[in-house]
């Protein structure tokens, strides 16, 4: 569906954001027409002719307003993050999938692609190559992958004749445009403040925007009752893990930066993040602190995972390549400024 066939009318839940807004744009270059939904008017969009409705997800009335005449609905609006008030990541991930389950039921519209999250599987161990059957975890260390998880459950549960529903989950996502995950690196490394945690030999999956972007289209153009992917979750990724900390070093390299090469024991950085939760939520400290638990295994722990679901029922692959996706990303981060002597490492 979609394109000269038949325009679909898709409401993108968080449509402004990085990967909503790449959502947005695939959609409208095939000939849909996609209506982000989110808290501004998002300029960038607007000039590309793409419809943006303001509101909250916590909301309910907005959320049924926005859903009134769509086709098909990709919630990828969500509170990302690590640290903030307990309440909020419940208010926005859950109660507002919740809004968006009720508003798809109220409004007739037949499909739902949810943006969930591979941290949804994650506990306190490594994940190495597992496939979606990696059950939740009785613990979670943080309320991000605690609230996602929740939601996740909701909208699977939520398949059915009337609403098909599936639950993607890349992992990692970055690429041009990025306007978290670089640019915090790109200070820290600046300021001198970046630590590698742990000893360095951890993998990790890792999702180009197009890609994930791209695999949101795929699953809204595959769910049907009865389909093989609905009522399922399927993790998402470049298909080929990599070891973070030299990558992230490769990419510092070519913008001119100095590499980092301090490092913190994982066993270090999980205590400290243990006493650093505890002084912020003391003293209710709204500042996200330096190290958490969650934080510490995220980034000394290898997570990676068997995308041969989402291959076989999605039509999924990754398109562009690490090395491609790399390149571009250099590309744009020394064109945003980011950079100082801008050169890629196999340039010589």
């Amino acid at each position: 569906m979609g394109g000269e066939a038949f325009a679909m009318r898709v409401l993108v839940t968080g449509g402004g954001g990085f990967l909503g807004s790449r959502i947005c744009e695939l959609l409208a270059e095939r000939g849909d027409r996609p209506v982000a939904f989110g808290r501004s008017d998002y300029t960038h969009l607007l000039r590309r002719g793409i419809q943006t409705v303001r509101g909250d997800l916590r909301n309910s009335q907005a959320v049924r307003e926005a859903c009134r005449g769509c086709d098909a609905v990709i919630h990828a609006g969500a509170l990302p993050g690590i640290w903030r008030e307990r309440g909020i990541f419940h208010d926005i991930n859950v109660v507002g999938t919740r809004n968006v389950l009720a508003a798809c039921g109220d409004c007739g519209v037949p499909k739902l692609v949810y943006t969930s999250s591979p941290s949804v599987v994650f506990g306190d161990e490594a994940l190495c190559g597992v496939d979606e059957s990696q059950p939740y975890p009785a613990r979670y260390l943080a309320d991000y992958p605690a609230t996602k998880a929740e939601a996740e459950r909701r909208v699977l549960a939520a398949n059915g004749q009337e609403l098909s529903t599936v639950a993607l989950r890349p992992h990692l996502i970055w690429g041009p445009g990025d306007p978290h995950l670089f640019p915090r690196i790109i200070a820290k490394a600046r300021a001198g403040t970046l630590r590698q945690i742990g000893d360095g030999t951890n993998l990790v999956d890792v999702t180009y925007i197009d890609n994930a972007a791209s695999a949101h289209i795929l699953a809204l153009d595959r769910l049907a009752p009865g389909a093989p992917c609905a009522g399922k979750a399927y993790f998402i990724s470049q298909g080929e893990p990599i070891r973070l900390w030299p990558w992230l070093n490769e990419i510092l390299l070519s913008l001119g930066i100095p590499p980092f090469t301090k490092r913190v024991s994982y066993r270090l950085a999980y205590a400290a993040g243990t006493i650093l939760e505890y002084v912020y939520r003391l003293f209710g400290l709204a500042s996200e602190p330096p190290m958490t638990r969650f934080l510490a295994g995220q980034l000394a722990k290898s997570h990676y995972f068997d995308i041969s679901a989402s291959r076989r029922d999605l039509g999924y692959e990754a398109k562009v390549t690490t090395a491609d996706g790399t390149r571009r990303l250099t590309d744009w981060l020394c064109a945003a400024g980011f950079g100082g002597r801008c050169a890629h490492p196999n340039d010589g």
